[in-house]
């Protein structure tokens, strides 16, 4: 059983569903430190109003993608014609791509994974910007822009912050990388998880983005509201952009849950703002309890997860399966992100009850007096700045010195 269920990490990209998981092991789902959601909202009381609610909202189709972006917008305040909502934003990466990037697309690495893999298969070019281990994966914006006008790269993305490492840049900074590119075709800054900073009080350039002409904002609902499956994301951009992409998504693309829950925003509102204060609390809480393991890097977040470096001769795959198998809990190791390597996990940010599982569960697998010879590898070359848990990335990066696929 253990050995089925291990083998569902082997088959893509991103880790497993959950449903997948339960259905593979028979048992109820693991803790769950992979999917990042945010763990305090909905409210309970939020989720006995939608289950009362079940079958009215499976029976029925859903209003139109208008009308839901309309209540939207009335809660941020933002013009409809600037907003195009997703079925995910993943739809939205995909139409953006499409649409709007013509023939090339600089990334920082490593990040979100669809904006490297989506445009590889439209054909596009995708320059790599690889984020230095050295210096915590921060990104230097000037470094960044030397790099896109030596490429020629006609269109660029940001994650702010940055997935996985949390990495966070100032608003005045991300405003000034758009004002420097201002002749590219398009700039993504892709806000999903900036609901859960606390560096800045005002952080997001919605705003500025409307009055710019080739600048979107990407923003995620799923995430910030814990509710991945529902399956629902918007972008922000001048009305000219927000409508091509507006116009090729279907009318129906949004389920009647995202219209539920969009609709049911405006009478949960404090309980969602105090539940970004709780997750901003508990990442400190988790961030301090980590960092005192022995060996175990963690690096500075924004988001709503921790980027953790594994102590030399631990292996993540290994720890990943073990902490699963033997704790029943559910980690993203980080190997096949492009830039990264297997000696990095992405931990979720939970409450400190989870969290002491968690950090008993490595204690076990990391520094127990049972070795396993399988759970340890050698030290990685400190050849190049950055690594991948592939051997096929491995040679690209070897082959390009890091400029990315040709």
């Amino acid at each position: 059983m253990a050995d089925k269920v291990t083998s569902l990490f082997r088959t893509g990209a991103h880790s497993p569903s959950m449903a997948a998981l339960a259905r593979e092991s028979g048992e109820a789902g693991p803790l769950d430190f992979c999917i990042p959601c945010n763990p305090y909202f909905p409210s309970p009381a939020m989720f006995d109003e939608l289950s009362g609610r079940l079958r009215e909202i499976i029976t029925y189709y859903p209003s139109s993608a208008d009308t839901i972006t309309a209540e939207l917008c009335n809660l941020l305040q933002l013009p409809p014609q600037c907003v195009a909502m997703g079925n995910g934003s993943t739809e939205l990466i995909t139409w953006i791509d499409h649409l709007l990037v013509r023939e090339s697309l600089a990334v920082p690495v490593p990040t979100f994974g669809r904006w490297t893999d989506q445009p590889l298969e439209t054909g596009k070019r995708v320059d790599m910007f690889p984020l230095q281990e050295s210096n915590g994966f921060a990104l230097d914006p000037a470094q960044y822009i030397q790099f896109i006008r030596s490429r020629g790269t006609r269109a660029a993305v940001i994650c702010n912050p940055n997935n996985p490492d949390g990495g966070f840049l100032p608003k005045q900074t991300v405003l000034a990388f758009c004002d420097a590119l201002a002749d590219l075709d398009l700039i993504v800054i892709d806000e999903s998880f900036l609901e859960f900073a606390d560096a800045e009080s005002e952080p997001s350039i919605v705003e500025e983005a409307v009055m710019r002409p080739n600048v979107i904002v990407l923003r995620s609902l799923g995430k910030n509201f814990g509710l991945h499956g529902v399956r629902f994301g918007y972008m922000v951009a001048n009305p000219g952009l927000a409508g091509r992409i507006r116009s090729m998504l279907p009318k129906w693309n949004l389920n009647a849950f995202a219209e539920t829950v969009v609709f049911m925003l405006r009478d949960y509102g404090p309980e969602y703002v105090e539940s970004l204060h709780m997750v901003r609390r508990d990442r400190l809480d988790m961030a301090r309890q980590l960092s005192a393991l022995p060996g175990l890097t963690v690096y500075p977040s924004q988001g709503n997860f921790l980027f953790v470096r594994l102590p030399v001769g631990a292996e993540g795959t290994v720890v990943r399966d073990r902490l699963l198998t033997e704790h029943r809990i559910l980690v993203r190791e980080c190997g096949n992100k492009i830039g990264s390597s297997s000696r990095f996990l992405r931990l979720v940010v939970r409450p400190q009850a989870d969290v002491q599982r968690l950090v008993s569960g490595l204690e076990s697998v990391l520094y127990g007096t049972v070795r396993r010879a399988a759970a340890a590898v050698p030290e990685l070359s400190t050849g190049t700045g950055y690594s991948s848990g592939t051997a096929a990335v491995d040679r690209l990066v070897g082959s390009t010195n890091g400029q990315g696929y040709p």
